[in-house]
């Protein structure tokens, strides 16, 4: 499987991001013993330099490892063609051991990655740059996740032939019972699910203008809870109305050109929302530090911001097809 189009675009970012992420960690164990913002020997100077570089490398990594993580989604709808009994992505994660594994490693990594770039934003935005050693640290972490991420990667391209048999998404998610018709499917869910979104969305606007430490904590935490719950509704009750199909329920086919492949914008805004609402609370942690205090105000506006409209474009997209059959009875 290696031999394709989809195998070598996935090897070439993969191999990209260790390369630049590796690299920077050199400098991350040069900075872990030697830095000091209070000298000015020859070591701590070229030390200035290399963060600098440095960081840039982490920041294009990120990049290529967020790229990964679409086309992963994009290869493995491709390989669906080439294995028995898979009709989709789900098919082909199933098709050996390795496939779910990375692909939760690879969705771990980006959002470290994503996080790690947060980090180092505040800092550069301090002339003190007081989380140098801190955001270091972290990409001393980020490193093996990199690594295990290709390993992974490899192990599940190679581990593919022609000759597995794996389940359909039909089979794996036939767990998911409903009444049979749109008319009675998870009509308490659906309540649900727009009460908690609508929470969700004051609770955001009450940060933004209050900004009390605590609410925002709440936020971010409520924001990890919310993205769990999300993707239950989008399997158990939204999916259904996409497809057309009451008892269709594959977290994946929505990706598929056949439904203008509105899952990838449906996962970018609910993944982009709970992110930017975690990184909110997170920079929280660092707003006593006195050369970051008016970073972290200024920062926390921005993830709130893009949270809440993220938050918005995601409840609009999975609502659009069902708002299509409750109001004009059919497929939009």
């Amino acid at each position: 499987m290696f031999l394709n189009s989809w195998s070598i675009a996935l090897t070439l970012v993969s191999i990209l991001s260790c390369f630049l992420v590796i690299m920077a960690g050199k400098t991350a164990v040069r900075v872990l013993r030697w830095w000091n913002p209070d000298s000015d020997s020859n070591t701590q100077i070229q030390l200035e330099g290399e963060i600098w570089l440095s960081s840039s490398l982490v920041m294009y990594g990120a990049c290529f490892q967020i790229i990964s993580l679409v086309l992963l989604i994009g290869a493995t709808d491709y390989y669906a063609g080439f294995i028995s009994g898979a009709m989709c992505a789900t098919g082909s994660l199933l098709a050996n051991s390795y496939g779910m594994p990375l692909l939760y490693v690879k969705l771990a990594a980006s959002f470290y990655a994503g996080l790690w770039i947060v980090i180092h934003r505040l800092d550069i935005s301090s002339e003190a740059y007081p989380l140098v050693r801190f955001k270091y640290v972290m990409l001393l972490f980020l490193v093996p996740l990199i690594i295990t991420d290709f390993c992974l990667q490899t192990l599940y391209i190679a581990g593919l032939t022609p000759d597995i048999i794996t389940s359909c998404c039909a089979i794996i998610f036939d767990e998911v019972k409903t009444s049979g018709s749109f008319s009675g499917i998870f009509q308490s869910s659906l309540l649900f699910f727009y009460l908690v979104s609508s929470s969700l969305l004051l609770l955001g606007l009450v940060c933004r203008k209050k900004g009390h430490t605590w609410l925002v904590y709440l936020y971010a935490l409520a924001m990890g809870g919310w993205l769990i719950f999300a993707l239950d509704t989008i399997i158990t009750t939204f999916s259904s109305f996409i497809y057309a199909m009451p008892y269709h329920h594959c977290p994946f086919c929505i990706v598929k050109p056949e439904y203008y492949f509105i899952g990838y914008f449906i996962y970018i805004a609910l993944f982009g929302s709970v992110f930017f609402g975690f990184c909110a609370g997170f920079v929280q942690f660092f707003a006593r530090n006195k050369y970051l205090a008016r970073g972290v105000a200024s920062a926390q506006q921005v993830y709130l911001t893009w949270s809440l409209l993220m938050l918005c474009i995601f409840v609009a997209l999975v609502s659009y097809h069902m708002v299509i059959y409750r109001v004009f009875g059919g497929e939009g």
